[in-house]
């Protein structure tokens, strides 16, 4: 089965992929392309899922560069596959022929590029991560590389739309408290429950950093199974675990 791959037009000619589930190896609750070493499917199968999307990004399986991902503002930038996974929600970099990666499941994968100064970025941002300026973290790392504001393309992938994303009050009044004007991310939900727009913020977060082209490219993970993995809805189905979609973009 061939890779399902997402791209978006705007972050050309760079080569870069959000990756849905199909075509990959692995099996039950994994089936399909999980690219998480911390999921507990098996090595094999999840290093033979990314060995398949390096393939697709024509580099070495070692040049796709990836981060222990925390839920943090941090930003790393590299310039050769890194002997370990540094503890990071984003990368950039302006060396040819490195790749980098993102994996989600329901949080937004991000791609970033400038491609007349030859700068890329991706990132991961969750509600936690987002909130703490990761996204425009980012931006800063790649114009420190040389990227300019308004050359920069920012793409949101797939990730939980607001309509699946119910949270309780406290959540809601956290980012209220933070800023007044939050609340234009939030709609009612039922018994007392609110529903977050995480692609809004984000987007909104990536206008704030200077960006004048973003975009989301509109796809739910938890609202599409068939196509998608989601922690949320593995979560509601309670099942052990979950697989992780990939996000990469190459110089």
């Amino acid at each position: 089965m061939t890779l399902d791959i997402i791209t978006a037009d705007s972050l050309a000619p760079m080569r870069h992929g959000f990756y849905g589930r199909a075509g990959g190896a692995s099996s039950g609750i994994f089936a399909g392309l999980n690219c998480g070493y911390g999921s507990s499917d098996q090595r094999e199968s999840v290093t033979l899922n990314r060995a398949r999307v390096a393939a697709s990004l024509d580099v070495v399986e070692d040049a796709l560069v990836g981060v222990h991902q925390i839920h943090s503002p941090t930003v790393i930038t590299v310039t050769k596959t890194p002997a370990a996974l540094p503890k990071a929600d984003a990368i950039v970099t302006a060396t040819p022929g490195i790749a980098l990666s993102i994996l989600t499941a329901d949080c937004q994968p991000v791609l970033f590029a400038d491609a007349e100064a030859g700068v890329i970025g991706a990132a991961h941002a969750g509600w936690k991560g987002a909130k703490l300026g990761v996204l425009s973290n980012t931006v800063e790392a790649m114009v420190t590389l040389g990227a300019r504001r308004e050359a920069i393309c920012a793409v949101i992938g797939p990730c939980i739309s607001q309509r699946a994303y119910e949270v309780g009050p406290e959540f809601f009044e956290d980012f209220v408290s933070d800023d007044p004007e939050n609340t234009r991310f939030f709609a009612g939900g039922r018994a007392g429950k609110m529903q977050f727009d995480l692609p809004s913020f984000g987007l909104a977060a990536l206008r704030a950093a200077g960006l004048k082209h973003v975009s989301w490219t509109g796809h739910c993970t938890y609202s599409d199974p068939e196509r998608f993995f989601s922690y949320r809805r593995a979560t509601h189905a309670k099942e052990a675990d979950y697989g992780r979609l990939i996000a990469a973009i190459r110089l």
